[in-house]
């Protein structure tokens, strides 16, 4: 037996003027929708376009002179070594007791560390020094340490064998290691 749905029939006029009043207005509403937004985005164009007229928007944009009471960046020179054989964490201990020497007390300071990093991070501040010297004309002496960094580089993952046929893991960390020198400056 099929189920047929009763369609709802106005029984009375009152409700049968009601339906066929309704009926126009709500196609004329969806009609109208589509319209106004149609308007709307005509009127948003015209506006865009008074704003930005087609010259200005193709011009070129005008460079800013320099000012001449601005000071020049400080020259940095830069060197980095990486996959340094030693722990992050033990060579960021030697990296802060350096970091804004003068490099002769960094030399100094690295020379009678007992630390194994202090090793590694005074080539890489020799490095750097000989860098301003060859390529930029700087005087090694005259430098400071304005910035060193080190960075965690890739573990080498190793096992160590044990009791009972068991194995533990040993991490053999490395470092990337950067530093930045720039010349004393005046104060």
């Amino acid at each position: 037996m099929a189920i047929e749905k009763k369609q709802r029939d106005p029984t009375t006029k009152k409700e049968a003027g009601k339906a066929k009043k309704e009926a126009p207005k709500k196609a004329e509403a969806k009609a109208k929708k589509p319209a106004k937004k149609a308007a709307a985005k005509k009127d948003a164009k015209k506006t865009a376009e008074k704003k930005t007229p087609a010259k200005a928007a193709k011009a070129p944009a005008k460079k800013e002179a320099p000012n001449p009471k601005a000071k020049p960046a400080p020259l940095v020179v830069r060197a980095s070594s990486r996959y340094v054989r030693v722990a992050p964490r033990k060579a960021r201990l030697v990296a802060d007791q350096v970091r804004g020497l003068q490099i002769e007390k960094a030399r100094a300071l690295l020379q009678f560390s007992p630390r194994g990093a202090a090793r590694d991070i005074g080539k890489l501040i020799e490095s750097a020094a000989a860098n301003a010297e060859n390529n930029h004309d700087l005087v090694a002496d005259e430098m400071r340490v304005a910035e060193i960094t080190v960075d965690e580089g890739p573990t080498l993952r190793r096992f160590r064998p044990r009791a009972l046929g068991r194995a533990t893991p040993i991490n053999k960390r490395t470092s990337h290691i950067a530093v930045a020198l720039s010349p004393e400056e005046d104060l």
